[in-house]
């Protein structure tokens, strides 16, 4: 009986052992199961990131591509329709110009009858004619070649004291390019948006004129200082605006940080380089505070700044939605942004029924507010939700619903910021091809430029005209024709 009672100690002692060990590995099994399960969610939410773009996120377009996976672009399915135009389709045609604008005519005369063959006469004075002509237009570049006025300033000796004069050469003609070439090179460069080498060949090989590489960037700062008081008039004008659409996008000078910030108001653009992004911006440009009604995302510097009338994008917010919907694995989040996405698909329609002159704005109001209320009610039920995203987007939703929905009451507010967004396309597509500036003279060279192109835009000016005339008023120490609407 005691050796039996020695054996199954041994045999209790072995299991215990065995028991132990097994534990041991299981906690290990369970640590490795648990670190395995982190790096998938971390590589989840990594690879989650690499395919945000401008549809699902706050990324801006330019970031497509190498930088994250490619919007899709066209339609989702093929149409059946043939490419071009359908059947029924007007069309459009190039207008004849007026008679008075064609520099040349030339009279086309058959030399033979189409019907029977005979020989027609070949002077216009032998023709008889019926009807009108036929008219045909050919519009064509005459021989382009650069005009060169030599001025020559030979001392005049004064019959009087003998002594001898020579006379200045006129305000425009200082420097060796006229207003014009040196308006075109700053139109290249920005408008155009031509690297300076680029500019540089264009001159040599079309209009046959030699100029170096430091003489483009001369014209492009000469062209920078002739604007100089129209784009401080217009700085000084924002203040004053009852409303702004702003934003800001990076910006590079000599390789460190900038942001190029764009205020949009209704009849002009302004833009500036700041080395920061932060509220001190706005400050400088719209003083301690703004009167009007800022049109913006919700960046924290807007928040800051301004505490009155405000309008947020609800571009901003619909991405957001999308890119929480399109990596959620969970049901009540998708569900939370399918919701809101119903919502503001139905407010943006009847957005469009306002703007397309079917409805009022008395009617605009009273159907928007079931629709608000939904909206309210929906991130009222998900302030406390476990996703942070959906949680952060509740709140907004909750908190800033009078800054959501100013655009229903108030004229010339939209509900998005596209248009501060299209005013900083320009500048993006110049960044990206110049890789930014070099100086703190480039800066402003660029926001001056960029804010008489983006104005002059807005206003139906010819640019180019424009910076011609600002030129010549520059040389002769005059002010040029303020850009401010009329």
């Amino acid at each position: 009986m005691r050796r039996e009672n020695e054996r199954l100690r041994r045999e209790v002692e072995r299991l215990r052992q065995q028991v132990t060990e097994q534990a041991e590995q299981i906690a290990e099994k369970k640590q490795k199961i648990a670190d395995a399960e982190k790096q998938i969610a971390d590589l989840e939410r990594q690879l989650a990131l690499r395919k945000q773009n401008s549809t699902n996120s706050s990324k801006p377009p330019s970031s497509d591509g190498l930088a994250g996976e490619s919007r899709p672009r066209g339609r989702p399915k093929k149409s059946r329709r043939k490419v071009g135009g359908q059947p029924g389709h007007r069309g459009a045609h190039r207008p004849l110009v007026a008679a008075e604008r064609v520099d040349e005519v030339r009279l086309v005369l058959p030399e033979q009858c189409r019907h029977c063959g005979h020989g027609l006469p070949e002077q216009v004075e032998n023709v008889r004619t019926i009807g009108d002509p036929r008219r045909h237009q050919v519009t064509e570049l005459p021989p382009i070649q650069a005009r060169i006025i030599e001025y020559q300033c030979p001392r005049v000796i004064c019959p009087e004291c003998g002594q001898s004069t020579r006379g200045a050469v006129p305000p425009e003609a200082a420097g060796q390019f006229g207003p014009r070439l040196t308006a075109l090179v700053a139109y290249l460069t920005v408008v155009c948006r031509m690297p300076r080498r680029v500019a540089e060949a264009l001159l040599r090989q079309v209009l046959e004129i030699e100029i170096s590489l430091g003489s483009t960037q001369k014209c492009w700062e000469e062209a920078s200082q002739a604007v100089a008081a129209p784009c401080q008039e217009l700085e000084q004008r924002l203040k004053d605006e009852p409303v702004l659409n702003i934003d800001e996008t990076g910006w590079r000078t000599n390789g460190a940080k900038r942001f190029l910030w764009a205020f949009v108001a209704a009849r002009y653009v302004v833009y500036t380089v700041a080395a920061t992004r932060g509220s001190q911006v706005l400050v400088r440009m719209l003083g301690a505070a703004f009167q009007g009604i800022l049109c913006s995302d919700r960046f924290s510097a807007y928040l800051k700044y301004h505490h009155g009338k405000a309008q947020f994008c609800w571009a901003h917010l619909k991405r957001n939605l999308l890119g929480i919907v399109e990596f959620t694995k969970s049901s009540a989040v998708e569900r939370f942004c399918r919701d809101a996405l119903a919502e503001h698909a139905k407010l943006f329609r009847l957005w469009h029924k306002f703007r397309g002159g079917r409805i009022d704005r008395r009617q605009l109001l009273v159907r928007s507010i079931p629709i608000q209320q939904r909206i309210f009610a929906l991130a009222q039920r998900n302030l406390d939700s476990r996703h942070r995203e959906v949680g952060n987007l509740a709140a907004a939703l909750f908190e800033h619903a009078e800054r959501l929905f100013s655009f229903l009451d108030y004229e010339g507010v939209e509900p998005t910021n596209n248009s501060a967004e299209r005013a900083l396309r320009t500048g993006v597509q110049w960044r990206k091809i110049c890789f930014g500036n070099r100086s703190a003279n480039g800066e402003l060279a660029i926001a001056r430029l960029l804010t008489v192109s983006e104005t002059c835009d807005l206003q139906n000016l010819n640019i180019l005209a424009y910076l011609s005339n600002a030129l010549v008023h520059y040389r002769s120490r005059q002010l040029p024709v303020s850009l401010l609407p009329r």
